[in-house]
């Protein structure tokens, strides 16, 4: 047990003597006040004029420690001047007292007052600061601050002893429950926690307030020592949520919002900040209780926090640590799965799309190429082509969190995110296209329907050609376009229908008859990779022919790159430019921010001055700066990491592995890059491969207007690894179904 000047009686000097002392040795003269404190004595030394304070240390005080204080608080002052707290006035010299020598220093008077209940904004505003205060020292080094104290959180086991001196039992068991929580749930990850010199006891009592609550002086760096920083913060928030036992976590979140709005926590500090402010109230009510004993004559200063920490500690022991912790910010724990299932039900309804998988999946959390469920089993993503650059990229997920601590509005304001992704995505447009023109929108839908809306009002018609089983997206407009979404007998007289090209049927006479049943075209639509016809490979000339006729008939050619485009389909970062072709019109969506909702449609202005629209269109979040700040990083990590030239040669691999799978069920294997359909026949045994690769670890989806056409399609940093792991598990999924 580390007790060191904890053990050693506090100084007694009077405030006469007090007053002798500031004069002789610091040359201020004036009557003194007794200030309080627990192991060593503060006095205010009112000269008439700004005063100073005098500090009278322990005898049992280290003379380094007293200069890592100093040295700390003349780093503060070189970084962050504008903090306010007292600096040292002159240096420290000696004194002799009843208990022997002790160290005595002078320090600036700051004026404020002491206060227990802060209105929210001044929460805010003093965790701030207290933010500020750690950013200030993280890069400050002192050999001292290895000193071990009993009051750093990082020495809670220490406590033990102590509890005898507790007397009721009751309170003896609580103590010690917390204590056992902290050895059993926070020890382990103690290594984890960012740690750095702090103050030590950034407490209200340490805390000056102006007249309007805000900090006014930061007093007392006695505690300074090297620990967790989430531990040094957790001695601030148990000293704002015990004056506030009827509102304590509202407080408490307000502060952490403080705290984070200038030094985010992590995610294992949320998860551990309800036992670390469990610690050091136990700290607070063990230490009391011990130190009565030894010094009954400063009783009144050491329980002055009692009644209210054991206030909190009941608190915390009726809701219980799980749910204190949920309350300042940790993730609840994951709902059972069937649990799960019946809620979405009860609150989705009808409207949205099943589950995938007769056992649905219960994710928590991706990396990579991975999932991970709520049973904590990982599971390979074959399948999603959203998470582009991988599940939880960390250029994309820093982008947006940096971003979004920046700025975040609308673009009817200037800023660069913006006009740089419109620059970007320009430059990488083949240049015959001479696209000139980018609107940002925030899904593959609104940029779809925005390009339809162009399509009409620039040609005056509203007819429109997709392929057989196309799917663009989900407004009104659009799902008229997407016959995988249509109801039964649904078919809108203004749309055409084609066979996909590379599927066997002549692609110019499709188109010829498709033509011949509208009333003008306003545009061809076309997913270069014919997603959800199940996933074809035509020769150029076919797709170059229903450019060249789309033309012909007055027609805008828009490619959606929605689910091809990003360089899954390898050599090219658009599927369009495997065929030649130059549209008129292109849309980008899913993959472009990685998972955060963004999208684009980029075309030539001479097309957009003939929308009647032009100047007016406004989406709310189009191109915001966070959406815009994700898609930059999506180009850079595509580019950075070639994932490109990987995506063609993982997916040639693929395909070549696919192909040597000697499978009666199979009827094709087609593709290109890392977008791939196995044809097995029928939906019902497709549907079975699903759910058994599914058990085995391994998630692809089906796609095809029969859906028996499994779809591969994972993040492009998906490796042959993982490629040699599919197949032998689809080659065991096909035995077994």
């Amino acid at each position: 047990m580390s007790l060191s000047v904890l053990e050693t009686s506090p100084p007694r000097f009077s405030t006469e003597e007090a007053a002798a002392i500031a004069a002789d040795v610091f040359g201020v003269e004036g009557a003194a006040s007794d200030l309080g404190s627990e192991r060593d004595q503060t006095f205010l030394i009112d000269d008439g004029g700004d005063g100073a304070v005098l500090k009278i240390s322990n005898v049992g005080e280290d003379a380094a420690v007293l200069d890592l204080e100093r040295e700390a608080i003349l780093h503060i002052a070189s970084v962050d001047p504008e903090l306010p707290f007292a600096r040292p006035r002159g240096e420290r010299a000696t004194v002799d007292g009843p208990e022997g020598a002790h160290y005595v220093r002078l320090f600036e008077r700051v004026r404020g007052r002491v206060g227990r209940v802060l209105p929210d904004r001044a929460v805010y505003d003093y965790a701030r600061t207290h933010a500020r205060l750690n950013l200030a020292l993280r890069s400050f080094f002192h050999p001292a601050a290895a000193r071990r104290l009993l009051w750093d959180v990082a020495r809670t086991p220490e406590l033990r002893p102590l509890l005898p001196s507790i007397e009721e039992a009751r309170r003896r068991r609580l103590v010690a429950g917390v204590l056992h929580r902290f050895e059993e749930r926070v020890l382990p990850h103690w290594p984890e926690l960012r740690a750095q010199i702090v103050h030590g006891d950034m407490s209200l009592d340490n805390v000056l307030l102006d007249d309007r609550d805000r900090v006014s002086g930061i007093v007392d760096f006695g505690d300074c020592a090297f620990t967790a920083q989430a531990g040094d913060f957790a001695v601030a928030l148990a000293s704002l949520m015990r004056a506030r036992l009827d509102d304590a976590f509202r407080i408490a979140r307000i502060a952490i919002d403080g705290y984070s709005s200038r030094l985010p926590l992590e995610s294992v500090e949320l998860d551990l900040l309800g036992d670390l402010v469990a610690a050091r109230l136990a700290a607070i009510v063990s230490i009391s209780a011990w130190r009565v004993r030894r010094y009954p004559e400063n009783s009144e200063y050491i329980q002055a926090w009692d009644a209210d920490s054991w206030a909190l500690l009941e608190l915390f022991e009726e809701i219980g640590a799980d749910g204190v912790a949920v309350e300042l910010g940790a993730p609840r724990p994951p709902s059972a799965s069937e649990e799960l299932v019946r809620r979405r039900a009860a609150t989705v309804g009808a409207v949205l799309t099943p589950l995938t998988y007769s056992r649905p999946i219960h994710l928590v959390r991706g990396e990579g190429v991975w999932f991970y469920d709520a049973d904590g089993n990982r599971l390979l993503d074959a399948y999603n082509n959203v998470p582009v650059v991988g599940h939880c990229h960390p250029r994309v997920t820093e982008a947006i969190v940096r971003q979004t601590r920046r700025l975040n509005t609308h673009a009817r304001y200037l800023y660069e995110p913006l006009v740089e992704l419109a620059e970007r995505l320009l430059a990488t447009m083949p240049r015959e296209a001479a696209f000139d023109t980018v609107m940002l929108v925030n899904s593959g839908s609104e940029a779809n329907d925005v390009a339809w809306r162009i399509a009409t009002a620039a040609t005056g018609r509203r007819g429109a050609i997709v392929t057989e089983h196309a799917y663009h997206g989900v407004t009104a407009a659009i799902a008229a376009l997407s016959p995988e979404e249509w109801p039964e007998n649904f078919r809108p007289a203004d749309v055409a229908r084609i066979a996909p090209p590379g599927a066997g049927a002549d692609a110019h006479a499709e188109m010829a008859r498709a033509l011949v049943k509208l009333d003008g075209v306003a545009a061809t639509f076309l997913d270069c990779a014919f997603t959800s016809d199940g996933i074809f490979v035509p020769q150029s000339d076919e797709v170059r022919s229903i450019a060249a006729q789309t033309r012909s008939a007055g027609g805008l050619v828009v490619a959606d790159e929605v689910q091809a485009g990003y360089g899954r389909m390898g050599g090219q970062l658009w599927s369009f430019e495997h065929y030649g072709i130059a549209p008129d019109v292109v849309t980008l969506g899913k993959p472009m921010g990685n998972g955060y909702p963004v999208a684009a449609i980029v075309t030539r202005s001479d097309i957009v001055e003939r929308f009647p629209f032009a100047g007016t269109v406004f989406s709310t979040f189009g191109g915001n700066p966070v959406a815009a700040q994700a898609a930059l990083a999506v180009l850079d990590v595509i580019e950075d990491e070639r994932l490109v030239d990987h995506a063609e040669q993982v997916g040639a691999g693929l395909l070549a592995k696919l192909r040597r799978l000697d499978r009666p069920e199979i009827v094709d294997v087609r593709g290109r890059g890392l977008m791939v359909g196995v044809e097995v026949g029928e939906a019902k045994r497709a549907e079975r491969v699903l759910d058994r690769l599914r058990e085995r670890g391994v998630l692809i989806g089906r796609t095809g207007k029969l859906e028996n056409v499994l779809k591969i399609r994972p993040p492009l940093v998906f490796e042959d690894e993982h490629a040699e792991v599919l197949v032998l598990e689809l080659d065991r999924a096909l035995r077994d179904c």
